[in-house]
Order: structure tokens, then sequence, then C-alpha cells
């Protein structure tokens, strides 16, 4: 690795080839990928590592990533053995499970649930075995891209001060925080689907028997559904993703307020009859969005810093991590081949897109009487139940010739909503609402 080095002007710049923004999944992945590369890479993290961050549960093709980083035996030490997904409507008598073994792929068949501090502890640890320089507790107060080229960047942290820094390319990693699409002004709110969340962690929830304790639960409910995730260390994550307008009807601190939405889904209830809150609880505005571009001149945006969507699905460290191993081959190319450069972004952002359009169909309709009905009566007539397992793992980048069962079962969508017309019509009604509450919030 190139070492620092200053160059004059306006002031000193420490110089490197990329800066990175965040050291989350999506920057501790690209980090590590271009520092083995030969890159001269500095990433700054706004905190210090391990901190909490929510979204505990990871997709069997997360795995496929942690291998080629060499990390599998460690996120392994971590982990919560999850075989598949348990789904409990307050409209059907039994709870279904779906397990990844039933995919199209039967060899990714299990994925883990995780506490994010260690995964992305270790995580961040890899990539500064692998060369990259890191500051913690560091955040970026500026960026410029100059005429003349390069990026210029400043960072402030009480170790170091203000410094500054001059790199060939920026990496946005920012997470929820992001950077680059707010001052570029390039970041908008979800119009078609909204969302908030309340969440903490319990100890003594009930869990299922067997291997399938590992498994997520999700549970709907009047106002939204709830998630339901084990932990290795006994404790559980649960949340509960809702409507704004129902968030801001709270008139109690989050935690009580937790606990009196946990009531009005019985199913979920009984599972923490015997557990106590042992967190805070924490209350999340509207946080549906996406950036009008994920790449651009010195530039990249990754994982939640681009788009982030409502976590039923758990697809949040995979898409960040993915687009990370996707993102190291255009900031190479960019540095090393720029004659390649504009048709690896082009690639990487439609890919990127590509799995984020499938999983929102399905993410924006999950709380609809049709999906509800379908997804409690699982069927595999046209391959269909393979499919939407393989969408659930995360199986959406390798080429698996999933899309036909997934567009059968679209069209079976419209028709059983078609037969429940007062139901589909009052589900929608409910979306608009939402809509129109977190515009005004978003206005106000």
């Amino acid at each position: 690795m190139a070492p620092m080095t200053s160059i004059g002007g306006d002031v000193d710049r420490e110089v490197c080839d990329v800066f990175i923004i965040g050291g989350g999944p999506a920057g501790s992945t690209i980090a590590a990928l271009l520092a083995q590369r030969g890159l001269n890479v500095v990433l700054a993290e706004k905190e210090r590592h391990p901190r909490f961050h929510i979204g505990e549960s990871l997709l069997p093709m997360n795995l496929e990533l942690f291998e080629r980083l060499g990390l599998s035996d460690s996120i392994a030490a971590i982990g919560m053995y999850k075989p598949g997904v348990e789904l409990n409507s307050p409209f059907h008598d039994e709870p279904v499970t779906l397990n990844f073994s039933q995919a199209w792929d039967k060899t990714r068949s299990y994925a883990y649930q995780v506490r994010r501090s260690e995964l992305d502890r270790i995580l961040f640890e890899n990539c500064i075995a692998k060369g990259t320089r890191t500051m913690q507790a560091c955040r970026v107060t500026a960026a410029a891209f100059p005429a003349e080229g390069g990026v210029s960047v400043s960072t402030d942290s009480r170790e170091d001060g203000t410094r500054h820094w001059q790199a060939r390319f920026l990496v946005d990693a920012s997470g929820r925080d992001t950077f680059l699409a707010n001052r570029l002004s390039i970041k908008s709110r979800n119009r078609q689907h909204t969302s908030a969340a309340l969440y903490g962690h319990f100890r003594g929830a009930h869990r299922l028997a067997g291997d399938a304790q590992g498994n997520i639960s999700l549970f709907w409910f009047e106002h939204g559904w709830f998630w339901f995730i084990p932990l290795l260390d006994g404790t559980t994550s649960v949340g509960a993703v809702c409507s704004p307008e129902y968030l801001r009807a709270r008139k109690t601190d989050p935690g009580r307020f937790l606990m009196d939405t946990i009531a009005l889904c019985p199913a979920l209830a009984k599972r923490l009859e015997n557990a106590s809150l042992v967190s805070d609880a924490t209350a999340t505005g509207n946080y549906s969005y996406r950036s009008e571009h994920m790449a651009g001149d010195r530039y990249i945006l990754l994982g939640d810093a681009y788009a982030f969507v409502d976590p039923v699905f758990s697809s949040g460290v995979m898409l960040a991590m993915q687009s990370a191993f996707m993102g190291a081959d255009v900031v190479e190319a960019c540095l090393r081949n720029p004659e390649k450069a504009a048709n690896l972004k082009q690639s990487f952002e439609q890919s990127v897109n590509h799995a984020l359009r499938h999983f929102s169909w399905f993410i924006y309709r999950m709380t609809r009487p049709a999906m509800l009905a379908l997804f409690m009566a699982p069927a595999n007539r046209f391959r269909i139940q393979e499919a939407i397992l393989s969408l659930l793992s995360g199986d959406l980048y390798r080429g698996t010739p999933i899309y036909r069962s997934l567009f059968a079962f679209k069209i079976i969508y419209y028709v059983t909503s078609a037969f429940k017309p007062r139901l589909s019509i009052r589900a929608w009604r409910a979306g608009r609402r939402s809509l129109r509450v977190a515009k005004s919030e978003h206005a106000g």
C-alpha cells in the first residue's frame, strides 16, 4: 500500500486512492476488497465498534459473501442458526413455516441471526487486516469534487481534530445518514410505501422448538407487522413496522408504547408473556427512500446510502454487502481501467435496482389481504413456492431462473385481489393515509 503523504494548497491534505464514509457492512466490505487489490484506502466511521445497530436477520445468500471474504467461521461463531421463516396471521388458525431448503437452489438452506454489533465489528476488523486505514468516532463534515479532479474530504474527531484528505474516489456507505444523497439533493421519500418502526430487545421470550428456534417469526396485526428474531445470547429482538399514522398517535414513552402495541397482537404477546424488556425501546420515523442514482463522477453510493425499504424480508445486510462486491469492481475500473468504467457503472446500478425492484413489489403489498392469504397457503404449482423462497433467500444475482414463477405469482395475486375487493380497497386507502401522514411530517 502506498504511504500517506501531504500536498500543498490552501490546507495540507493527506492523500489516498479511495475514501470511504461508513464502517458498516457495505463500507467495511468494499474497504477490504479494494485494499486487498492494492489500493490505498481510508475509512471513516462516525461511531466506535462495537456499536448497536438494528437489522439482525441475515439471508442464505449472505453466507456466500462471507465465504468470499474468508469469514465463514467467524460469522458462524456468533450466529443463531436460521433455517427458515415462520408466518403468523390473525386470520389463520395455524402459523406457516417456510424453509430455505425448499428454495430453487437447495444448497443454501440456512442463514444466521446475529448481533449486528458483533457482525459489524468482524467486518470492520477484517478490512483493517486487509490494509485499510480506519478512523473511528470520526465524522465526515464536507466533501467536494473540484474541477481539476479527485475528491476533497474533511473529517472531524475528538482524537485527531479536523483533518483534510485528497482522494481519487469517494464511496458513500454512510447508511441512513445518506451523506452524499442529501448534499447532492438526489434523495426522495418513497412515494409507493412508507412505514415507521418501534423495537426493543427482550429476555425470556418463548422460542420455537428444535432447529426452528432460530427462525425469524413474522406476525401481522392491525397496524402492520412484527419481527421476532432470536439471538444466540438468549435475547430476542422484537419490533413493529407500522404506519407513521399509528406511530404519531403515541402518547407514552417508547417502552410503554411498544408493550401496548405488542398487546394488540395476541399471538406475539403470548410468546412474550414471561419476557422482560432489557433494552431501551426505540421509535424510528418514516424511513423508506431512494436516491436518483448510485454512481457518478468520482463517487458511488452503497447499501442504505442509496436506498432503504421496509425490512420485512431481512434484505438490508445482503443488499449492502452485494452492492459492495459489485461496487469494488466499479471503483477499481474507474481508477485503473477507465475505458471499462461506464459499462460497469451501468451494470452495477441495474443489478442493484433489479434486486430492489423485486423485493419492493412484495414489500409494498405484504400487508394486503390477498398477499397474506397467498403466503399463508403456500403452494408449488409452477414452482412458485421455490421461487418465493429463492427471493426470501436473496437469490437475485446469480441468474437462478425464478422470474417466470414470480410472474405467475403476481398474476395469482391480482386475481385474488379482484375477488376480495372490499378488503383490498380498505388496505389501499390505509396505505394512502400513511403516505399523506408521511408527506405532512416531511413538510413540517
